[in-house]
């Protein structure tokens, strides 16, 4: 047995191979973190960012609007960290029962990922259920119950060894606790997050915990994806959120080589510390970006209103096909036309006027049942969400 600085290793074997398993000291780290000046104020930068965004929500004429695009946001982000090619337009097409250029089990991925997040806000709020391993056993499985990893024990913790990179655990980067130490190693991790026996600030808290997932790697696949969904469900449990807005995912992606960096330094040199500078430098970031998001889309909005009010006799259906473009940016006549109860002709008519002053664009190229994007919106939302390349 080797002793390591945030736990300790174990020597295992699998067909006359040899391997070393990490196995994690419980949360919060001992000898207790020592914090400086540098990273209180680093904290209190990223609190009262945090504080901003969660303040969006209540200058909102509509928050939900909101809400719906970030959870994708983040959803997509934190899939496309895990390989995915699937774009914010797969997702939009998909939702509007459009094929999408990306794999069917790409998109599935996505929007399971959405899926699991409604589904473990509803249970913490509207159920009062505790942030615990029933909960987070729970979400894996709506996260996993479609497209690739549907069979990979969907709502199971793993029976069998995992590892990170590498043909086989012998060669493996990293290799998380065996299944035999698994549950203890979760039970600690479970008290942690309950604030037992003592509380720690939640940003901290969420960091601390987020690596720590990562690095028990509970499930057979999607511990990646869950883990960061961990950040969001604790800021909402903790009232730090009121809603879903802080897509962290989107640093993680874009710093992705420094992220895993860090994940693995904790685990084989101790560095808590780098990790929280790291975390709380993305939050304030991320934050910082959200609002400024959800200004311009105002923004946006309001200019676009005033240019279709001048518009004269059009404007009428041409304000309700905008008001409907900004929940749905992707449409069709035929949406148009059943949303808001008008003739096809009327539809076309608006559609067209909205053409006119660039805000829709045509982007199917076909003759019949032509696709629409409400373009100066759909830029705002999607940056950032591009593919990595394989």
């Amino acid at each position: 047995m080797t002793m390591g600085l945030t736990g300790r290793y174990i020597t295992c074997s699998t067909a006359d191979e040899p391997f070393n398993a990490f196995i994690p000291d419980p949360l919060p780290p001992n000898p207790p973190l020592e914090l400086d000046d540098q990273d209180y104020d680093l904290m209190e930068k990223a609190n009262r960012a945090l504080g901003r965004l969660d303040g969006v929500t209540t200058l909102l004429p509509d928050p939900s609007l909101f809400i719906y695009f970030y959870v994708r946001k983040e959803a997509l982000l934190s899939s496309q960290i895990e390989g995915t090619q699937s774009s914010f337009s797969d997702l939009l097409l998909f939702e509007n029962d459009q094929k999408p250029k990306a794999s069917i089990d790409e998109v599935l991925e996505v929007t399971n990922y959405i899926a699991a997040m409604n589904y473990g806000l509803e249970r913490l709020r509207r159920d009062d259920f505790p942030l615990s391993l029933r909960l987070l056993r729970e979400i894996h499985g709506v996260l996993l119950a479609k497209g690739r990893g549907s069979h990979k024990g969907p709502g199971e913790f793993r029976r069998s060894q995992n590892w990170i990179g590498g043909p086989r655990p012998g060669r493996a980067r990293y290799v998380p606790p065996p299944p035999e130490y698994l549950m203890e190693s979760l039970d600690n991790l479970e008290k942690f997050l309950q604030d037992i026996p003592n509380r720690t600030p939640v940003l901290i808290k969420a960091a601390l915990a987020h690596v720590q997932f990562e690095t028990i790697h509970p499930f057979l696949d999607g511990n990646g994806r869950l883990g960061r969904l961990l950040i969001t469900l604790l800021l909402c449990s903790e009232d730090v959120l009121s809603e879903p807005l802080l897509y962290l995912s989107l640093y993680f992606k874009t710093n992705r080589e420094e992220y895993y960096r860090h994940l693995q330094q904790v685990r084989t040199e101790g560095k808590w510390r780098e990790w929280l500078r790291f975390f709380m430098q993305g939050v304030y970031e991320t934050s910082r970006q959200a609002t400024e998001t959800a200004k311009a889309i105002l923004r946006r909005f309001d200019e676009d209103r005033q240019k279709i009010e001048a518009l004269g006799r059009l404007s009428g259906t041409a304000l309700r096909v905008h008001q409907y473009i900004q929940r749905r940016p992707m449409l069709t006549v035929a949406n148009v036309s059943r949303e808001l109860e008008v003739t096809h002709p009327t539809a076309r008519s608006a559609i067209n006027a909205l053409i006119k002053l660039g805000m829709l664009e045509e982007i199917s190229n076909k003759k019949r049942d032509k696709i629409y994007l409400y373009l100066p919106y759909y830029n705002i939302l999607v940056e950032g969400a591009e593919p990595l390349p394989r």
